[in-house]
């Protein structure tokens, strides 16, 4: 994930000018992307026009690439019709899809249904407003936070610190009809303290939101209090939601509540929490039979439709619930198909139902848990297993459903042209995905993902299969897929403007096919077809990829979009490798040989090689076996990457050692450059790079280069701590050096659990075949899994986060939290899944 600038960005920029423009050229194009029948025909009627007005060559060729960076990809899909639909996929249709906000759900689907929770406490100081909670973030105090129990499809329990508040948020779905079937939730709010005397007032606010022509009709109750919202959608059918009196938790005795509404036209998904803060204007009071009055703020108390916008626009409507904690709130959403011809779901789930099936979903959770992981019979503690269904469940709970429009600058680079360009706008497209952080990073990631479903595909391999397919559904007509999709208003109201682009000549290593390593090896009848169904897209991207990251000599490969060469940088960042601010060569130029970046191709070769010879693609096979067998040659691995003065893999580039970033009033920190100039040569910088070929086992066990791998990986001067393995060595002239000013060491030390997991797995491998290293391999294993797992809980149980990454020093979290991405991985390390 090219997380080095993003670290730095602000969390609300909705990107209106580039969005504009992209919108503009989207009409100039007649949105090339979005016609795939036509766009052979088109683009050679505009060669024809070309030629007759007697434009030049070079023109036709860029607007050629300009539109094939702008298509889809005209294979077929790797999933079956509408499968995200109620009628093909009913069990996955509603889910905790929203992974940004604290809770909340939404249908697959490109025009949803949306619901979601917010928050109050209401403060007992005049004239200070209470803090309104609903998206998650960095720096708003609340946490921890996290997923106890999540199962990915049917059943979710979640806790939240706010303060001097516990909120424990569940869910539970119920199959039935043609729609989805229904859900309810139980939402408890309770003291973090027991025995607290006096507590203030807490608001629950529960809203939906249509995005269209959907029909919502609120019903009212006894004293204002809306007794349910009746609705109707094309997808739906007919539903109805209904907020159930609060009670003691535990309890089916309702407790007083005071009830203010509000409905108006949706303002736009990134507006709703504005739009609540600023209706949060009027004085109410709270009076409990035989208990003195107390004041909150809410919601103007009327079912007035306010604010109605223009046809299409969609729906707002918006419950607020306020009494003294502890209480339990629960909101029950009930499909009209689900409840006709008087079967079981017909039945509304709460009270004491709701209890049982929240307790037989918990149960089942955690049995099931223990025979896929088998983490107690391996020896681990109550509370590492209960570590391990944190992972598991936050990184299924943060699975999103989006859909939207990409902002993508062609790749119109040619030898002798400078080509400008406006970025424009990719066709509109759904992604089902992980994310890696609710708070920090709500959204897709190509080379997360990855990482992502090594997790899932051990729990649910029908999620992997989604996952991944829609992924390659991203796919070009050239075969790329943008290495961050940003995609609909909430997903990209969190990242401001200048982020948005993706360009289509930057790579992403290919974690995607990690997963498919596993799928191959284990051989499902389901796993199998939907590799059948996938090879034409994972060829056409793994060609993508060899052809267009090609490096200045044969079966050398560089990473396209390293930054320019700024005075301010220390290090030219490589984004596109994922490992952002890793020290490559000090002076970027085409002549830079990537190793990382030729032993993800030699890995996709292997696995796209074996594939297409156990689904019968003769033709791939033989274009991709001569390909690996190539890549996989140690004596072109050597010659190209094996640097002997360092005794180590190795960048090859323009290289000097001789930089430093110093204080030159009034610029502040410059680069200077010193003795000796830069020449070509092998890069210096022993970490996670020079450990590539161990990591994706592309080394025979007999090797004589795995030796002084595994020396280097164990000594603490370099880049063995007690806390995993770090980034960079700690003997590295850029160890902990920031890039510039105002941007702080990133992958320069820090221990990550993604390369750990790929160490982990690497040392289990040789420790485990015939070789001279084979003692060797197997001691750092031990140790080292010892070392991440143990320091991964005792930061949990210190903070109740994971974290993106963990000091090499003292093992803190660092970074983003909660980080339930590929840190989840540590689940996959304690149950020694390789």
């Amino acid at each position: 994930m090219a997380r080095g600038e993003r670290r730095r960005r602000a969390a609300a920029a909705e990107g209106a000018r580039p969005l504009e423009r992209a919108r503009a050229a989207g009409r100039r194009d007649g949105r090339a992307g979005g016609a795939r029948g036509s766009a052979s025909g088109a683009a050679l009627a505009v060669v024809v026009l070309a030629l007759a007005f007697g434009l030049s060559g070079r023109w036709v060729l860029a607007w050629l690439r300009v539109r094939r960076a702008l298509t889809l990809h005209p294979a077929p899909s790797a999933l079956p019709p509408d499968s995200s639909s109620p009628a093909v996929a009913p069990e996955l249709f509603w889910g905790t899809y929203r992974p940004h906000v604290y809770f909340g759900m939404k249908t697959r689907s490109p025009k949803p249904l949306l619901t979601g929770l917010m928050w109050a406490q209401q403060s007992a100081t005049p004239g200070t407003p209470p803090k309104l909670r609903h998206t998650c973030e960095q720096g708003d105090g609340v946490g921890p936070y996290g997923w106890e129990f999540h199962d990915g499809r049917t059943f979710g329990r979640q806790h939240i610190h706010d303060g001097a508040l516990r909120l424990t948020t569940e869910f539970v779905k119920r199959p039935g009809g043609q729609h989805g079937g229904d859900w309810s939730w139980r939402v408890t709010v309770e003291p973090q303290a027991s025995g607290t005397p006096s507590f203030p007032l807490v608001s629950l606010f529960f809203y939906v939101v249509t995005d269209g022509q959907e029909v919502l009709l609120p019903e009212i109750g006894a004293k204002g209090q809306l007794k349910s919202i009746s609705g109707h959608t094309s997808e739906l059918g007919d539903f109805r939601l209904t907020l159930l009196p609060p009670t003691s938790p535990g309890d089916t005795v309702p407790k007083h509540g005071s009830y203010n509404v509000f409905w108006s036209s949706n303002p736009g998904l990134p507006l709703l929490t504005d739009m609540v803060k600023s209706r949060l204007n009027s004085w109410f009071q709270h009076r409990p039979p035989g208990a003195s009055p107390d004041r909150y703020l809410g919601l103007p108390g009327s079912l007035k439709w306010e604010e109605r916008g223009p046809s299409g626009q969609g729906q707002f409507l918006i419950q607020q619930v306020t009494l003294k904690a502890p209480f339990s709130v629960e909101f029950v959403f009930e499909s009209g198909s689900a409840a006709t011809g008087g079967n079981q779901a017909s039945r509304r789930l709460v009270g004491s139902q709701l209890t049982q099936a929240l307790e037989s979903h918990a149960a089942a959770f955690k049995e099931r848990f223990e025979k896929t992981f088998q983490l107690k019979e391996k020896g681990l503690s109550p509370e590492e297993q209960a570590l391990g269904q944190v992972a598991l469940s936050g990184l299924l709970g943060g699975i999103g459903y989006f859909y939207g429009q990409g902002l993508v600058l062609p790749d119109t680079s040619m030898e002798g042209s400078e080509q400008k360009m406006d970025p424009a706008l990719f066709p509109p497209v759904p992604l089902f995905s992980g994310v890696p952080s609710r708070s920090f990073f709500p959204r897709g990631f190509l080379w997360d993902e990855g990482f992502h479903q090594l997790v899932v595909q051990r729990w649910d391999p029908h999620l992997t299969r989604e996952a991944l397919g829609h992924w390659l559904g991203l796919l070009n007509a050239d075969g790329w897929i943008g290495r961050e999709q940003i995609l609909g208003d909430e997903a990209r109201a969190r990242v401001p403007p200048e982020f948005l682009v993706q360009r289509a000549a930057h790579a992403n290593p290919p974690t995607l096919l990690l997963p498919v390593v596993h799928m191959l090896e284990g051989q499902d009848p389901d796993d199998l077809a939907f590799l059948r169904r996938a090879f034409p897209r994972l060829h056409a991207w793994f060609s993508w990829l060899h052809q267009s990251q090609a490096g200045p000599v044969p079966l050398s490969y560089r990473w396209r979009g390293r930054d320019l060469p700024l005075p301010t940088l220390l290090n030219p960042k490589t984004l596109p490798s994922g490992l952002d601010d890793y020290p490559r060569a000090s002076h970027p130029s085409t002549a830079e040989r990537h190793l990382d970046l030729r032993c993800w191709v030699a890995l996709g070769a292997r696995v796209l090689s074996q594939l297409a010879e156990q689904l019968g693609e003769t033709e791939a096979a033989a274009e991709l076996g001569p390909l690996a067998a190539s890549l996989e040659e140690p004596g072109s691995l050597d010659e190209l990457h094996w640097a002997p003065e360092l005794g180590v893999f190795a960048d090859f580039g323009n290289h000097t050692k001789a930089v430093q970033l110093k204080s030159r009033p009034p610029q502040g920190l410059v680069r200077v450059v010193g003795r000796p100039p830069p020449r070509l040569q092998y890069v210096d910088a022993l970490g996670y790079v020079s450990l590539f070929p161990l990591l994706l086992q592309l080394l025979d066990p007999s090797s004589s280069r795995l030796g002084p791998l595994l020396d280097v990986l164990a000594d603490s001067r370099h880049l063995w701590s007690p806390f995993g393995l770090r980034s960079l060595s700690a003997s590295s002239l850029f160890y902990k050096q920031r890039n510039t000013e105002h941007d702080p060491p990133y992958w320069r030390g820090a221990v990550w659990l993604n390369i750990n997991y790929l160490a982990l797995g690497a040392l289990h491998h040789y420790g485990r075949v015939e070789g001279p290293h084979k003692v060797q391999a197997a001691k750092l294993y031990h140790e080292l899994r010892a070392n991440v797992v143990r320091n991964v809980w005792q930061q949990y149980q210190a903070t109740g986060f994971l974290w993106e990454q963990y000091s090499d020093q003292d093992g803190r979290g660092m970074g983003c939290r909660p980080f339930q991405g590929w840190t989840s991985l540590v689940l996959l390390i304690m149950a020694e899944e390789y």
